[in-house]
C-alpha cells in the first residue's frame, strides 16, 4: 500500500484507521529513516486535516505544526505540536469547541500532544517572552484552514527573529550552555541524551535558528549528515522500546543497533558520537562567530564617536577601520581573535605549517579559525617520514599547552588533519569506552592525558617523551587482544614516523607497554614481597624510564575519572616507585619479614594481644582525592587482633552490615618484638579505607562488639545479610559480567598470588573471605582495589604452614572462589 493510499484509506476511517496506518508505516522495513519520518508527518497532516474539516471550522483559522512536527521530521514516539491559529473574529465559544474536536481524538490515541490556541498577535506576544516557543515558530507549518494567515504569521515570527537578534541569540547561547552543563556531552556518554545532551538535536535546531537569523551561518558539510544519523538513531530508539525516550541506555543499544542495520553496539555509539561531534564542533564555530559579529556591531558607534564622524584617521581606503594582524610564529598570525594564516604562508609549500599554527593557537590560548584548518587540509602536503625535527618539536608545543590544546586538537581532528599525520588515531576516534569508570571515549581520553602530563613536565627529565606517551598509552585499544602489547607495536612505528631516534623510540614503546604496571602492582599486589620490587624493576629497566611512568600514571589516571585516582593510590603508587628506584639503583629489598609495623599498628597490637580481644581505631577525618577536591574517598579503620581462623571473613561481613564500602584493604601478620612484654604470637592488622554507603559512620564500639560476636559465633553474617537483600533487592539493572579469579603470575617466595575480579557488591569480601576459609588456606595478606563497579581484590595465601600452594592446588581453589562468587 503506498502512502497515498494509506492517507485516503484515513480520511474515511477516522482515529482507528489513521491509528492502522501509522503502525503499518511504521513497521514498513524498506522504508525508514528521512522517508518514513515525512511520510509519517504527511499520513499525520492528512489525519488532522480530516478532523480540522469535519469540524466546520469558522473562516480566518488554521491548523498549525511547529517545531520538530512543523520540519515534517516525525519520530515514532514523537510530540505533536499543534497551534490552533485564529485570526480573532470567530467566536470564542466556537474557537474552543473546534480546539476539543481537535485535541481529543489525539489524546484518545495516546499520543503525546503540545498545543495552544491564540491569535497572530497573541503567537507574537508570546514568542517575545517565551525563546523556546518563538523557536518552534520558526518552523510553523500549516496544516489545514487559512493559510495565509500562517504565512503571515511566518513572515512576521522571521522578521522578529532577525531584528531581535542581537537580544534573542545570547539569550539561546545561555540556554545551551546550560543545557550542555546539565546534561553533559553526546560525544562522550554510554547513555546520551540524543536530543539534549551537548552535539545532540537541540543544538543542531539552535544552527537552524542562528541561520535564520543571517547574523551567522554553521559550516554546513556534514552537519545535515549528523542531524540525519541522530534522528535515525531515536527513531531506531523509540520503535525498539515503544516509548517516547531520548536516551540512549546500555540496555537498548543492541537493539537499536540490530533495527538500524548496525554490526553492534559499540559501532551504534561511534556513529552517535561521529555525529555529536560534528554538530558540537559546529556549534563551536557558529557560536564564536555570532560573539565576534555582536561584538564587531557593539564597537561600530564606539569607533565613530572616537574617529569624530566619516573619513578619520586609522580608516583604510575603502573608509573600514583597519585590521590587526599580529605574528604568533612562522606563517601565522592573530586576527580578531583567532588564529589565521599569514599573508605570505604558502601551506603547499609548508608541510610543517599545520602543525605550526596547531601549536601557536594552543600557545596563545586561541582558537584557530575555521577557513584556516580548512586552507591547511585542502592545500598542505604530507610531512615526509621521518618527520623533520620542527614538526616534532610543534607537536610537543601543542601537546604542552594544557588545556587550550583540546579545542585545538578538535578543530584539526574535524578536518582531517590528525588523522593524517597519525594514521592509527582512526581506530580509537570516537570508540566508546564501556567501563563506567571513563568519562571519555578512547581519542579524548588520550588528549585528556596530554594535558594533565602538560602539568607534571617539571617531574621528569624527558618532557618531549612524557607528552608524546600520554598521547600514545592507550593507542592499542582500536586493535584486538590486550590494548597494551598491541600498543608497544604501534608506538613504536608512530615514534619512528615522528622523528625520534632509537633510544627514545625504545622508552615510548616501553611506556606504553607497561602504562598500567605501576597502578596495578601498587593496588594489587604486596610491596614487602621482594619478588614483586624485582619485577617492576626488570620491566622499568631505568630510573629515567621509572620516573616517566611516575608520571605517565598520574595523568592516565587523573584523564581517567574521580574514581580512578585518589591520594591514598598516588601514596602506594609512590611507595613502589621509590622501592623499585632503590632496586634500580643497585640497593637490595627489604626483607618482609624484618618489616616494623608503624607506631599506631604496634600500640593497637600490643593491647590486642595483652587482652586477646579485637582492638580498633576509626579516623573519622576523610582521606580526600586531590587537596582542593571535598568528595571524601574513605576514612581509615586499622583493626588488630590476634591470629585466628575466620579473620577476613568477619571483618568485611561486619562491615557489611553496618553499610561500610571497602575501598582498599590490606591485611597483613605481624609479629612484635618480645621486649614489649605482650605475649607472644602473631598478630593480624588489618588497614583499611572504608566509606558509608549513605548516612553517618557508625561508632566504633559498635563495630568492635559485633566483631566479638562475629569471631565467636553469635552473630550469623550470612543470615543477616540474606534478610536484608531480600528485604531490600537491589534494583534491577545491567547484568554484570560474572566473575574471574586467577592465579597470578607473581613469582613470588612467600605466597601464592590469587587474583579476583567481580562486580562490587555489599559483602563481597566477605564471601570472599568465607570461600577461602572453607579451602583451609591462610590469607598472608589481601590487597582490595574498587574502581566505579568494579572490585580487583589479590590475596596472597598459603598453607595453614605457611608453605606455597602447589601449581594444581592454585588452580583447583580458583575455581572453588569463582564457583563460589557466582
Amino acid at each position: 500500500m503506498t502512502s497515498l493510499e494509506v492517507s485516503e484509506e484515513t480520511e474515511d476511517s477516522g482515529p482507528g484507521g489513521y491509528a492502522a496506518a501509522r503502525l503499518l508505516l511504521l513497521h514498513e522495513k524498506e522504508r525508514s529513516g528521512p522517508p518514513r519520518r515525512a511520510a509519517l508527518a504527511r499520513l499525520t497532516d492528512d489525519w488532522l486535516a480530516a478532523l480540522f474539516a469535519a469540524a466546520a471550522p469558522p473562516r480566518g483559522v488554521a491548523l498549525v505544526a511547529v517545531g520538530g512536527y512543523g520540519r515534517a521530521e516525525l519520530s515514532p514516539r514523537s510530540d505533536l505540536d499543534l497551534l490552533l491559529l485564529h485570526d480573532g473574529s470567530a467566536d470564542k465559544a466556537a474557537i474552543a469547541a473546534l480546539a476539543d474536536r481537535l485535541w481529543y481524538p489525539v489524546w484518545d490515541l495516546g499520543l503525546a500532544l503540545d498545543h495552544s490556541v491564540r491569535t497572530a498577535a497573541e503567537a507574537r506576544s508570546t514568542a517575545a517572552e517565551d525563546l523556546k516557543v518563538h523557536l518552534g515558530l520558526l518552523d510553523a507549518r500549516p496544516v489545514a484552514g487559512d493559510h495565509g494567515l500562517v504565512a503571515a504569521l511566518r513572515t512576521t515570527v522571521l522578521a522578529d527573529w532577525r531584528n531581535q537578534a542581537p537580544k534573542r541569540l545570547p539569550e539561546l547561547h545561555a540556554l545551551c550552555r546550560e543545557r550542555a552543563d546539565r546534561m553533559g556531552e553526546l560525544q562522550f556518554l554510554l547513555e546520551p541524551d540524543l536530543k539534549e545532551a551537548r552535539g545532540g538535536l537541540r543544538d543542531a535546531q539552535a544552527l537552524r535558528a542562528v541561520a535564520a537569523s543571517w547574523l551567522a551561518d554553521a559550516p554546513r558539510e556534514g552537519l545535515d549528515g549528523a542531524r540525519r544519523r541522530l534522528l535515525d538513531a531515536r527513531d531506531a530508539l523509540h520503535l525498539t522500546t515503544g516509548r517516547a525516550t531520548d536516551r540512549l541506555a546500555l540496555q537498548e543499544q543492541d537493539a537499536v543497533a540490530a533495527e538500524l542495520g548496525l554490526l553492534d553496539a559499540d559501532t551504534l555509539l561511534r556513529e552517535v558520537y561521529e555525529a555529536a561531534r560534528t554538530i558540537s564542533y559546529a556549534t563551536d564555530v557558529t557560536w564564536r562567530e555570532v560573539n565576534r559579529v555582536l561584538k564587531a556591531r557593539s564597537a561600530r558607534p564606539r569607533l565613530r564617536a572616537l574617529l569624530g564622524g566619516r573619513g578619520g584617521a586609522g580608516r583604510t581606503a575603502t573608509g573600514k577601520p583597519p585590521v590587526e594582524r599580529t605574528p604568533l610564529a612562522e606563517g601565522v598570525v592573530e586576527m580578531d581573535g583567532e588564529v589565521v594564516l599569514a599573508l605570505s604562508a604558502r601551506p603547499e609549500r609548508d608541510p610543517v605549517l599545520p602543525l605550526r599554527a596547531a601549536a601557536a593557537a594552543a600557545q596563545s590560548a586561541l582558537p584557530i579559525s575555521l577557513h584556516a584548518v580548512r586552507r591547511l587540509a585542502a592545500t598542505t602536503t604530507p610531512l615526509p617520514v621521518p618527520w623533520p625535527a620542527e614538526a616534532r618539536e610543534e607537536l610537543v608545543t601543542l601537546l604542552g599547552a594544557g588545556e587550550a590544546t583540546v579545542p585545538v586538537w578538535e578543530a584539526l581532528e574535524a578536518e582531517g588533519i590528525i588523522t593524517r599525520l597519525l594514521p592509527d588515531w582512526e581506530r580509537v576516534r570516537c570508540r566508546p569506552q564501556r567501563n563506567p569508570v571513563h568519562t571519555w571515549t578512547v581519542d579524548r581520553h588520550l588528549v585528556e592525558t596530554a594535558v594533565r602530563a602538560a602539568s607534571l613536565t617539571r617531574r621528569v627529565g624527558r618532557p618531549d617523551l612524557l607528552l608524546v606517551a600520554a598521547l600514545l598509552h592507550d593507542i592499542g585499544k582500536g586493535w584486538p587482544g590486550d590494548h597494551s602489547v598491541a600498543g608497544e607495536t604501534i608506538a613504536r612505528d608512530l615514534a619512528t614516523r615522528i622523528g625520534f631516534d632509537r633510544t627514545d623510540v625504545a622508552t615510548l614503546a616501553t611506556a606504553v607497554r607497561h602504562h598500567l604496571l605501576l597502578v596495578e602492582t601498587a593496588t594489587r599486589r604486596d610491596l614487602d614481597d621482594p619478588a614483586t620490587v624485582r619485577a617492576v624493576a626488570t620491566a622499568v629497566g631505568s630510573v629515567g624510564t621509572l620516573e616517566l611512568l611516575h608520571a605517565l600514571t598520574e595523568a592516565d589516571a587523573l584523564a581517567t575519572g574521580p574514581a580512578a585516582w585518589s591520594a591514598w593510590r598516588a601514596s602506594l603508587v609512590a611507595d613502589l616507585v621509590k622501592r623499585v628506584a632503590g632496586v634500580l639503583a643497585g640497593e637490595a629489598p627489604p626483607d618482609p619479614e624484618a618489616a616494623a609495623p608503624s607506631a599506631e599498628q604496634e600500640r593497637l597490637a600490643v593491647e590486642a594481644l595483652r587482652t586477646g580481644e579485637p582492638v580498633l581505631a576509626l579516623h573519622t577525618e576523610p582521606v580526600v582525592a586531590e587537596p582542593e577536591e571535598p568528595e571524601p574517598v574513605g576514612v581509615e579503620l586499622v583493626i588488630a587482633l590476634p591470629d585466628q581462623p575466620g579473620v577476613l571473613p568477619a571483618v568485611a561481613g561486619v562491615l557489611a552490615l553496618h553499610r561500610l564500602t571497602v575501598r582498599a584493604a590490606d591485611l597483613r601478620a605481624v609479629e612484635l618484638p618480645l621486649d614489649l612484654g605482650a605475649g607472644s604470637g602473631p598478630v593480624l592488622v588489618l588497614d583499611w579505607r572504608v566509606a558509608a554507603e549513605y548516612g553517618s559512620l557508625p561508632e566504633a564500639a559498635r563495630l568492635r562488639a559485633d566483631l566479638v560476636r562475629a569471631l565467636d559465633g553469635s552473630l550469623d553474617i550470612p543470615a543477616r545479610l540474606a534478610e536484608r537483600e531480600a528485604a531490600y533487592p537491589r534494583r534491577r539493572g545491567l547484568t554484570a559480567p560474572p566473575p574471574r579469579v586467577t592465579v597470578a603470575a607473581a613469582d613470588s617466595r612467600l605466597a601464592t598470588v590469587i587474583e579476583v575480579r567481580a562486580q562490587d557488591a555489599p559483602g563481597l569480601l566477605h564471601r570472599i573471605g568465607r570461600a577461602l576459609e572453607g579451602a583451609a588456606v591462610r590469607v598472608r595478606s589481601a590487597h582490595v582495589s574498587t574502581l566505579g563497579a568494579n572490585a580487583v581484590d589479590t590475596l596472597y595465601v598459603t598453607r595453614p604452614d605457611g608453605s606455597l600452594l602447589p601449581d594444581e592446588e592454585a588452580i583447583d581453589l580458583a575455581r572453588a572462589l569463582e564457583s563460589a562468587l557466582r
